[in-house]
């Protein structure tokens, strides 16, 4: 049994005995995995040419295995074209390259049809999560928005899926609503039933909080909004990288990811609509490849999802991405990564909670985490506690991660915290060596 006497948070004490006793559920659920050996960090070459350093930021950016970058190497070596815009051969080669990793997205997330047929044009290509949501909020929000509406999110969601709901509710003369969790990121149903309601328009939410590592209810929140003729906006970035996700069964009419935290280059993002939806909204960029037909004075849109696709995409990347996908989720597999996740979180929090200067945000919860966990070492300023960590090979993210209206509501100083991110490239030795750093951090100020 962890002698649990000293565990606390930012907003809790917890109990003796609380962190092996999360739940019934939970205590007999413990992950069992084998996590002193690691069959996955020699497929990435960062971890071969750094052997030393421990990366624990992947909720920020993942690292890349060889067949990602040989992926993105082997198109411009193979097929470099512009896709859509030649009729010689590879063009068409890189074209057919980029629709097959439209399909595979569509086929990965459940945007299927009655027969399981992927509905490939309701992917859209972005530069990440943030330009998807900036998409919604300001190519098909004008078209629903009116005085008066609400759109509700929740105080937990990163600026990405915050400020663009802030511009488009002043932009329509409607009311931003928050969804307030627990200190431990739950949400009620007392609460939902609260914030959604007749006026509310549109509803968009993290599925995985980047901060605090709970797992949102999206499909609570789904049947909320939809009671009351809304739509749904799912912010799956923190999410599709760890977890099956399934755009039907979690009622979503939009939801956004970005490649590079699943493995994938970095400037891709994805974006999923509903056809019908995509059709009504307006699109965000104009230029060449978007349009139907351009005269003197006016123009058509193409067809979704050229129409939001303006001027030249990240062919390679797209193309990258699709083999990142591939790796994730046929080579490891989801069910592998979230038992080894589940097991090296359990680990994490273990050997923090032998430390009576940690503080966790959130739950004290191992099973609360989905391979996030944040924390601050008291009287300590987080940018000091990832400077030290840094001279010991220890790669953690320190500063308001993005959530700066979360911070503040939890009552964090400075408006900051530490957080450690685990994929599961990960093993023991990784927590161990951070444990480690953790004792010379406080040793080295006191």
């Amino acid at each position: 049994m962890i002698d649990t006497e000293h565990v606390s948070c930012d907003t809790c004490t917890a109990p003796s005995g609380a962190f092996v006793d999360a739940s019934d559920e939970a205590s007999r659920a413990w992950p069992r995995v084998d996590i002193e050996t690691n069959p996955y960090k020699p497929s990435f070459p960062l971890f071969t040419t750094h052997p030393d350093i421990v990366f624990l930021d992947s909720a920020a950016t993942a690292q890349r295995p060889a067949c990602v970058l040989d992926a993105q190497k082997r198109f411009y070596e193979t097929m470099n074209a512009n896709p859509l815009r030649g009729l010689y051969s590879l063009s068409v080669e890189a074209t057919e390259a980029i629709a097959a990793v439209r399909s595979q997205i569509a086929q990965l997330i459940g945007a299927v049809d009655e027969q399981g047929k992927p509905r490939a044009n309701e992917i859209v290509f972005t530069r990440n999560t943030s330009e998807s949501l900036n998409l919604v909020a300001k190519a098909f929000a004008p078209t629903v928005l009116e005085p008066g509406d609400e759109v509700a999110i929740t105080i937990m969601e990163h600026h990405s899926n915050l400020i663009p709901w802030q511009q488009a509710c002043r932009a329509a003369g409607a009311k931003l609503v928050y969804l307030r969790p627990t200190k431990t990121g739950e949400l009620t149903d007392d609460e939902i039933a609260a914030k959604i309601g007749p006026k509310t328009k549109i509803v968009a939410a993290t599925q995985v909080s980047n901060v605090l590592g709970c797992r949102v209810p999206i499909e609570k929140l789904s049947r909320a909004v939809h009671a009351n003729g809304g739509y749904m906006v799912v912010d799956a970035a923190q999410s599709v990288p760890h977890m099956p996700v399934d755009v039907r069964a979690l009622g979503a009419d939009f939801l956004a990811f970005s490649a590079h935290k699943a493995l994938g280059p970095m400037g891709v993002g994805v974006l999923w609509g509903k056809l019908e939806l995509l059709d009504q909204a307006q699109p965000l960029l104009t230029g060449g490849e978007m349009i139907d037909s351009v005269t003197e004075e006016s123009a058509v849109w193409a067809p979704v999802p050229e129409k939001f696709e303006a001027g030249t995409q990240d062919a390679a990347g797209i193309y990258a991405t699709g083999v990142a996908l591939d790796y994730l989720v046929n080579q490891v597999g989801y069910d592998a990564i979230q038992a080894r996740e589940a097991a090296l979180v359990h680990y994490a929090m273990s050997r923090l909670v032998e430390l009576p200067w940690v503080d966790i945000l959130g739950s004290i919860y191992w099973d609360r985490h989905h391979g996030v966990i944040s924390f601050n070492v008291r009287g300590i300023h987080p940018h000091d506690v990832a400077s030290i960590l840094d001279m010991n090979n220890v790669c953690i993210r320190a500063g308001h991660h993005c959530a700066q209206p979360l911070l503040s509501w939890l009552g964090c100083e400075n408006l900051a915290c530490c957080r450690a991110s685990l994929a599961f490239y990960n093993d023991r030795a990784d927590i161990d060596a951070f444990i480690d750093g953790l004792k010379t951090v406080w040793s080295t100020f006191h």
